[in-house]
């Protein structure tokens, strides 16, 4: 298909993790709320019936804000912040624990609802996806608006919608009109509505390459557009340089991907405070478990089984080391994964205390492909591990 012709939407739902919670507390509508409380942070029913809401001046620990009402980013919070920080500047904000149950029921019921619509969709993430539109046969702004309608009569909640001519662009568009907004873009719109724009809005470009390209006198995608490919690649290499330059003129060929197996399924956790090995074993033990559990029931929601399985470990010093394990046969049993977790843990000497701990299962296969099929049929293998 021609460059040209596509119609790339990026669907990307409004403030999702708050606005799933205003679901359920229609009352905090208007109101500054933040997701990244810990589970004691769960509204408390009073003697009349109504409820008490936890503030930011109520935390402490050290996690980060997952989401934030847009009344809380007109505060200056905003998702990554420590939720420290954020008390800092806005204590009588409310503070919510996050539900990730929930958010991964709304974001099945979001895509299922523009599946309707139609099947060429890109999954890019819990609140986003991209959608080939190009051989629907209405024009953009209507598509836009049967989006939006479908996503909200299937989950009360709004999205916001970029339509350019590929994903790169239509990323940018999807967060100029937020929150509920539509953006319709083509190539002759960039100089006015992408270049004036600041170089970050570029989906790839991170604080490292912001901060260098600033220290070059190059603040927005205008700028970056102006530059000379030469002069990049002194500063950045070849291949990054002309992927900067060409996002900087709006080019990008990535097709939709409508379907790709993922290659690992992980859970990890960032512990309220750091953990001893052996003074806080109990704790760890239970953090193992859980988490083993919850990569098991994705692997199951997935239909995938897996060979190896990975720790990761963050000591209290930042320092972070990953072990793996490859079994003799595939499982997706939680009891399996903490049993072949354990013998990566063997081999990590435990002296520091720890902030984080992760269970990754990879090397996957459907769990009906012939592969897990012949494997299976071999009878059930002692449990074997072969370091990677």
């Amino acid at each position: 298909m021609n460059f040209l012709s596509r119609r790339i939407a990026h669907v990307d739902m409004d403030a999702f993790f708050a606005s799933v919670e205003l679901l359920r507390y229609p009352q905090l509508r208007g109101l500054p709320v933040v997701i990244g409380g810990k589970s004691d942070h769960k509204p408390v029913i009073e003697a009349d019936g109504s409820l008490r809401f936890a503030r930011l001046r109520d935390y402490v620990g050290r996690g980060v804000i997952t989401s934030a009402t847009y009344e809380a980013r007109a505060a200056g919070l905003s998702a990554a912040m420590s939720v420290m920080k954020a008390a800092q500047l806005a204590p009588d904000t409310i503070l919510l624990p996050a539900d990730f149950d929930a958010y991964r029921h709304y974001s099945q019921l979001f895509k299922a609802a523009v599946a309707r619509i139609t099947a060429q969709i890109e999954d890019s993430g819990i609140d986003e996806i991209y959608v080939d539109l190009s051989h629907l046969p209405d024009d953009s702004l209507t598509l836009a608006k049967r989006i939006k309608q479908s996503v909200f009569d299937a989950t009360g909640l709004t999205c916001s919608i970029g339509i350019t001519p590929n994903k790169l662009l239509s990323k940018i568009c999807s967060d100029l009109d937020k929150p509920d907004g539509i953006t319709i873009l083509d190539l002759t719109d960039i100089p006015e509505r992408i270049w004036p724009l600041p170089v970050r809005k570029i989906n790839g470009v991170g604080p490292k390459t912001e901060k260098k390209l600033a220290s070059l006198g190059i603040l927005t995608i205008g700028e970056l557009a102006q530059a000379e490919l030469g002069f990049l690649q002194t500063h950045f290499g070849r291949s990054y340089s002309t992927w900067l330059y060409e996002a900087s003129h709006g080019i990008d060929h990535h097709p939709v991907i409508i379907h790709s197996e993922p290659k690992s399924i992980s859970r990890e956790t960032t512990f309220e405070h750091n953990l001893h090995p052996r003074h806080d074993r109990a704790a760890l033990s239970e953090a193992l478990t859980t988490l083993c559990t919850r990569v098991a029931n994705d692997l199951q929601r997935k239909g995938y089984l897996g060979r190896t399985i990975g720790v990761k470990l963050r000591f209290e010093d930042f320092h972070t080391v990953t072990r793996d394990f490859t079994l003799t046969t595939f499982t997706g049993d939680p009891l399996s994964i903490r049993q072949a977790a354990r013998e990566c843990l063997r081999r990590v000497p435990l002296e520091k205390k720890l902030r984080l701990l992760g269970i990754r299962v990879s090397k996957l296969a459907p769990s009906h492909s012939p592969q897990v099929t012949h494997v299976l049929a071999q009878g059930q293998l002692p449990l074997m591990f072969q370091e990677q």
